[in-house]
């Protein structure tokens, strides 16, 4: 037993001083070894310069068939007649073909017919402004006047007016119970049973 007490102590015990100062010792040489290797050897700096000119020298090219290509002219296609032209050169057709050309008049606007509103109310039909209109599409009546909603703003800009209650349906309502659906499929109940 004295022997295993003995064994047991030399293993548990800490390392001698030597054991750490050899270790540290190998490190350093080990370091040494690299820095004189590593040191001197050059440096791989060049390899991303190279890159960065390769990228640039491919751009420049790019940019110069994109200018060559704009200002020259070359078949696109032989069989079909097309060409391409220089841009300045088909700025210059365009510009004559639309002078040459005359604007067509456009046709009258007509005004939808007033729909009567859901629930048997009519709608409301615009006010008539004062000044007269030119025949074509009427001036909507909420941009117009000092007490107009919009004040000055396009028309499209203007919430739409209220909806009476009676015509809209509930939160528990069906499609079917809706007012625009009702007219042509019998109405389910929307109360819960």
């Amino acid at each position: 037993m004295a022997d295993t007490e003995q064994i047991r102590q030399r293993i548990q015990s800490p390392a001698p001083f030597s054991t750490w100062l050899g270790m540290v010792l190998l490190l350093l040489v080990f370091g040494a070894i690299a820095i004189a290797i590593i040191g001197p050897a050059p440096r791989g700096d060049t390899y991303e310069q190279q890159r960065a000119q390769d990228r640039g020298k491919k751009l420049k090219d790019l940019r110069e068939e994109d200018a060559k290509a704009l200002a020259t002219y070359a078949w696109i296609d032989k069989n079909k007649g097309t060409v391409r032209v220089p841009i300045e050169r088909a700025m210059e057709l365009t510009v004559a073909d639309l002078a040459n050309k005359k604007p067509a008049s456009a046709g009258p606007i007509a005004t939808p017919p007033a729909a009567a509103a859901p629930g048997g109310a009519s709608a409301a039909s615009p006010a008539p402004s004062a000044s007269p209109q030119p025949s074509g599409t009427p001036k909507p009546t909420s941009v117009a006047g000092q007490h107009s909603e919009a004040r000055g703003q396009p028309a499209a800009a203007v919430n739409p007016p209220p909806v009476q209650p009676s015509t809209q349906p509930g939160a528990a309502a069906s499609p079917a119970t809706s007012p625009k659906s009702s007219a042509g499929v019998p109405a389910a109940s929307a109360s819960p049973q």
